[in-house]
């Protein structure tokens, strides 16, 4: 019998998402006998206390009888659990200082680490994430930060909404300007943002269409591998090289900068992946207005992105001259909307999306007792760090 926990999350802000509704709970034990399932009681959840009771699921506080923990976020120093197995997004593979106390106490209580974001198929394709709706809500909050900036349409908080359905009803009627918006990438937050684009009735274009030429109506273009990187010598993309070699590319970017009113970022970046644009290209020709930037990294492919804010305020300005942070909506300001938690909005809609993911592509390999896809995904095993994550080594040591 293989025992799973579902931990409480102790990150704050509190995230109320979780790995496995009540109804996959009770799916698995049906039809999986050789697996039981806790879950550690918890205010803060998208779903109660109760809901998992009603499940036939045990809710209690003690998680240690556990084989496996079931985490979302980034667990806190003093919650982690000797000698256990957690799958946690634990933000730790490129080496985040803000993390590194964590890091160094999963090696001394010799914790085995399975990252979320490490799970990828034999091509590097990511299994499961929250991906498509951090991209749903990402692109929301960029359209509703555009609208509340140029006040020429009114859109509601996503969570003010129940549930998805609910929010695609609030798109009926809207009406969007003649704007132009590049979004960026084309993995599962890209689908997530087209989706948006699409239920709001943008229009799809071509990237030379796009800069080209001016349009009666909305239009969108969606940039992926070879329309945002090339290489320096050979002038091509190839995607393998560029995920292996990405310092010898540069950004195609800068010519949709000048024709662009709303960027929707979803690129996956690190620091030897080339910036969208630099901040000296931030000039009179730059005609972004509003940037949404759903990958969310500080300084990154968006280098005016100088940090996280809340759910219940997503938005800042940056001045264009000075490059400092000020309040929203200035004439002077470009608006970043940078926040790490996006699909916390929808949290039940979320939860059900990863939960049917890990279910359908992990859960079998953990029964088991792993697979080549869990190993890859391993970052510490049983207190040591992997061969593949020694890079983490100096990372590590610090507790400070």
């Amino acid at each position: 019998m293989l025992t799973i926990g579902l931990i409480r999350e102790g990150k704050v802000p509190a995230d109320n998402r979780v790995a496995l509704t009540p109804a996959q709970c009770r799916w698995l034990h049906k039809n999986s006998p050789e697996i039981k399932i806790i879950v550690q009681h918890s205010a803060s959840r998208c779903f109660s206390d109760n809901d998992y009771t009603r499940a036939g699921i045990e809710v209690k506080e003690d998680l240690r009888e556990c084989d496996i923990l079931l985490g979302i976020k980034e667990v806190p120093v003093d919650m982690l659990i000797p000698n256990k197995t957690y799958l946690f997004f634990s933000h730790t593979k490129k080496m985040q200082p803000h993390n590194q106390k964590m890091f160094a106490a999963i090696l001394q209580k010799e914790i085995t680490l399975i990252d979320y974001e490490c799970l990828e198929h034999e091509d590097g394709q990511r299994i499961i994430g929250f991906g498509f709706f951090a991209g749903i809500v990402g692109a929301h909050n960029g359209m509703m930060a555009y609208g509340n900036r140029m006040q020429l349409y009114q859109l509601q908080r996503v969570y003010e909404n129940k549930d998805y359905r609910q929010l695609i009803h609030t798109y009926f009627g809207l009406k969007i300007p003649a704007i132009k918006i590049a979004v960026t990438g084309s993995g599962r937050v890209a689908h997530g943002v087209v989706e948006v684009m699409n239920l709001m009735g943008i229009t799809e274009v071509e990237p030379d269409e796009y800069l080209e030429r001016k349009f009666a109506y909305p239009v969108y273009v969606q940039l992926k591998g070879a329309d945002l990187y090339t290489h320096n010598q050979t002038k091509t993309y190839k995607r393998e090289d560029f995920h292996l070699h990405p310092g010898n590319y540069r950004s195609r970017f800068l010519p949709y900068s000048h024709c662009t009113d709303i960027l929707i970022n979803g690129v996956y970046w690190s620091d030897d992946v080339p910036r969208l644009f630099e901040l000296s290209d931030i000039n009179e020709t730059f005609t972004i207005q509003t940037i949404a930037d759903i990958s969310d990294d500080e300084r990154g492919s968006v280098p005016i992105n100088i940090g996280d804010q809340s759910m219940k305020d997503p938005v800042y300005g940056i001045d264009r001259i000075t490059k400092h942070k000020t309040a929203p909506y200035l004439s002077n300001s470009i608006d970043v909307m940078a926040v790490s938690n996006l699909p916390n909005e929808l949290p039940r809609d979320a939860s059900r999306y990863f939960g049917e993911q890990l279910i359908k592509y992990i859960l079998e390999d953990l029964i088991k007792g792993g697979s080549s896809i869990i190993e890859r995904a391993t970052i510490v095993k049983n207190g040591t760090i992997t061969k593949p994550y020694e890079y983490l080594t100096e990372y590590g040591k610090s507790s400070s």
